[in-house]
């Protein structure tokens, strides 16, 4: 049997055919793999139904590690420093995401590498955990959390998050994920990308091409053209000025529609991270034995970028997003959100960041 029939065989186990049938656990016993308890959806959790959240915590942050280091004098990632005000960029997450879903619906993917530093933050539980042996890019990490979430909720709308991110509007970004969910409830089949309106050719974002619209007249939901990652300077000139918008990496989906991207694309993969310990609302360490066989794959290459018909993307406007990937761009995020932290003249003054960051701005007038 191929790789391809064998990852279909076991989506179709867990009920995720195109007709949307319950969860069949027979076949993870067939396959296995021991059964999660199932979460009481009791008071809150009831009320915000089936939407879960993944929130991506697990990456090296290598771009902006000298910033990091001359803020928190080590050399953690990123997403557990505290750029903006005291709050690292996992804590601002997690608060973003509490509107939206139950603590007991929010799953957070990290690596073993960095527990000195995730152990430390005081608004993540235990429970919320998923860590990964190593950091082996974003598809493993994003496919386990679908797998584990299909056990748990056949019928899950789920929101993939970078915790790394800057919004300067929080409001805008809420009510943007607010319709990405109630478009992926009602285009069931499709996965929702949110796209962050350019004001600027960044060459190191990647870009989505806007195709046709979809829904009423003025609609900001789009079919997705083509994916422009890291393009040269004339060539994000052009996407700029033919509205394309940059890619947040926010996605909005119904379970299904993802893990059937996947099948599509990494077969391998799925029938690989099949047999991992899944999260069941408890801390949660996939197998090392096993994650030594799983390769660095990227999401956004090997499975958006080839599954361009099942997506759409929502532009959002006013939205100030960053990704804050380098310190030129950190640096302006946090000057523009009006924070003034202590570490922002020194880095300035030994980095002459404080120029590049004029002309970039000159640039963009």
């Amino acid at each position: 049997m191929s790789t391809h029939a064998t990852a279909r065989g076991r989506i179709d186990s867990l009920g995720l055919s195109s007709e949307g049938q319950a969860l069949d656990y027979a076949g993870w016993k067939a396959a296995g793999t021991a059964m999660p308890p199932v979460i009481a959806r009791v008071g809150p959790v009831a009320r915000r139904g089936n939407r879960w959240g993944v929130i991506l915590a697990g990456g090296d942050g290598v771009r902006l590690r000298p910033l990091t280091k001359l803020i928190c004098g080590d050399e953690r990632p990123k997403q557990f420093c505290p750029l903006f005000d005291g709050r690292t960029l996992l804590a601002q997450t997690l608060r973003r995401a509490e509107p939206t879903f139950p603590r007991e619906q929010l799953m957070v993917s990290l690596t073993s590498d960095h527990c000195k530093w995730y152990s430390r933050e005081a608004g993540l539980r235990p429970s919320q955990c998923v860590v990964q042996p190593a950091n082996k890019g974003t598809a493993p990490a994003i496919l386990h959390s679908l797998l584990s979430l299909a056990r748990l909720d056949a019928q899950a709308l789920v929101a993939i998050l970078p915790c790394d991110h800057h919004y300067s509007n929080e409001q805008s970004f809420a009510s943007a994920l607010e319709c990405a969910f109630e478009t992926a409830a009602e285009r069931s089949d499709s996965v929702v990308l949110l796209g962050a309106q350019p004001d600027y050719p960044e060459v190191e974002y990647g870009w989505i091409e806007l195709g046709a619209p979809l829904g009423h007249e003025g609609s900001q939901l789009f079919r997705v053209r083509a994916f422009r990652e890291k393009p040269v300077i004339e060539v994000a000139r052009r996407l700029l000025e033919q509205g394309s918008v940059w890619n947040t990496f926010v996605m909005v989906g119904h379970v299904r529609a993802f893990l059937q991207m996947v099948q599509a694309t990494l077969p391998g993969l799925l029938g690989m991270l099949g047999s991992a310990r899944m999260w069941a609302g408890e801390e949660t360490h996939i197998e090392n034995s096993l994650y030594k066989r799983v390769p660095s794959v990227s999401f956004s290459h090997r499975v958006l970028s080839a599954e361009t018909s099942k997506l759409a993307v929502l532009r959002l406007n006013d939205v100030g997003w960053s990704d804050l990937g380098d310190p030129g761009r950190a640096v302006m995020a946090v000057r523009g959100s009006g924070c003034k932290p202590t570490w922002i003249r020194e880095w300035e003054f030994a980095n002459g960041v404080a120029a590049s960051a004029s002309k970039a701005a000159a640039a963009v007038a």
